[in-house]
């Protein structure tokens, strides 16, 4: 009975790693895919590839927090137990998948686990507390870090950069395989500012697919690592496998949704977002703490949108009292590469509005699916563990 229980809890991991794998391309591959910059089956093998790095090196830490350190004791992480909050996880990622919204996974996990330790009475508030605290921190400090680099340093920035994305055509990188050696291939005409623009964007893909894997494998493995019975190294090859699966196939429409469909951000934006999420992502996990990439680059958007926003007004002009207009539509204010009028210069009505860079309904679905896949996993597992008897608690 104990090896079948084994075995169906690591396919429901499994399960859960396959809907990570759709959950969590989207947001690292979107912009690069959405510019086509590269095709969506080149976005899940990178995905693929630097999730397990990132899972295997600095990934232990979060498992070690979720499957010993949430729970006062690890023997409420019985087979049976393990089942049914895995089922949870994947029940509720796979919902935000099937609507093709990349939902939180560390806030599905977090509260399915918190879910079993408070039904049991063995929930280790400190450590719930720690996590929610950084949960709250982490986004602030993302947003006044991009605050700062709106204002300051982006137009400067975008004028470098100047990577325009393309939505018609073919891919800037293709691989051509018609060689016995695969080399990589580039658009036509295209100059090595373009080339080098598109592996910029690739590259900043590829560390937003690491900082994924060093904090949300601990979300499909880590409550079959708290019952002991199977060592971590193999769990981690088996949940990176599942997410690759999933990378390519239930990924391309996460990969739609916030390629093409939620905003027209500008690739510069994206990057600058993208790098300064990740890196608070993969702080975060080398702690032990499972972060939550989404809402950290939500806020990142927002602040970088507010600090070009705030571009034009002074200091000694807001001393005076003199509002501004504050939109995060002003990432749309320039074109990549072109240079941007100097602090003070721009007046407020040139500033365009957040509708002209964000789609509505697409943006309200998003934001009302984020919150509901984590509130059905917590509450699911909740429900479950405190009143149905089978799990013996």
């Amino acid at each position: 009975m104990t090896e079948v229980l084994l075995i169906v809890g690591l396919i429901v991991a499994v399960f859960v790693g396959y809907n990570i794998g759709g959950a969590t391309t989207g947001p690292a591959f979107g912009p690069a895919v959405g510019a086509n910059v590269i095709t969506k089956l080149m976005a899940a093998g990178l995905m693929s590839i630097f999730f397990f790095v990132g899972a295997i090196t600095i990934g232990p830490e979060v498992v070690t927090t979720l499957g010993g350190e949430l729970v006062n004791t690890t023997d409420i992480f019985t087979l049976r137990s393990n089942v049914a909050v895995l089922f949870f996880i994947g029940g509720a990622l796979f919902v935000g998948n099937y609507f093709g919204v990349p939902a939180s996974t560390s806030m599905t996990a977090v509260g399915a686990i918190a879910a079993l330790g408070l039904a049991t009475g063995e929930l280790d508030v400190a450590v719930l507390g720690e996590i929610v605290i950084w949960w709250v921190v982490a986004p602030i400090i993302g947003f006044w870090v991009a605050g700062v680099i709106g204002r300051y340093f982006y137009p400067r920035i975008n004028a470098w950069i100047a990577i325009e994305g393309n939505r018609e055509g073919r891919q800037m990188i293709t691989v051509d395989r018609s060689g016995p050696v695969p080399r990589l291939q580039f658009g036509e005409n295209a100059d090595r500012r373009e080339i080098t623009g598109a592996f910029v964007v690739v590259g900043i893909g590829c560390l937003m697919a690491f900082s994924s894997g060093t904090s949300n494998i601990a979300n499909a493995i880590a409550p079959i690592y708290g019952t002991g019975d199977v060592d971590m190294i193999p769990l981690v090859l088996i949940g990176s496998a599942a997410v690759s699966v999933g990378c390519f196939t239930i990924a391309r429409r996460t990969l739609d949704t916030l390629g093409n469909d939620i905003t027209n951000l500008p690739l510069t934006a994206a990057i600058v977002v993208a790098v300064i999420s990740s890196t608070i992502v993969i702080g975060l996990s080398s702690i032990g703490i499972p972060a939550s990439f989404v809402v950290i680059a939500t806020m990142s958007i927002i602040g970088l949108g507010w600090g070009r926003a705030t571009r034009t007004t002074t200091l000694s002009d807001v001393r005076k009292g003199e509002e501004t207009r504050v939109s995060v539509g002003a990432l749309t204010a320039e074109e990549e590469g072109e240079r941007a009028p100097g602090i003070g210069e721009e007046k407020p009505e040139d500033i365009p509005r957040a509708s002209d860079l964000f789609n509505p309904s697409t943006t309200a679905r998003v934001i009302i699916m984020q919150n509901v896949v984590p509130l059905i996993s917590t509450v699911g597992a909740f429900l479950t563990f405190r009143f149905v008897p089978i799990f013996g608690f």
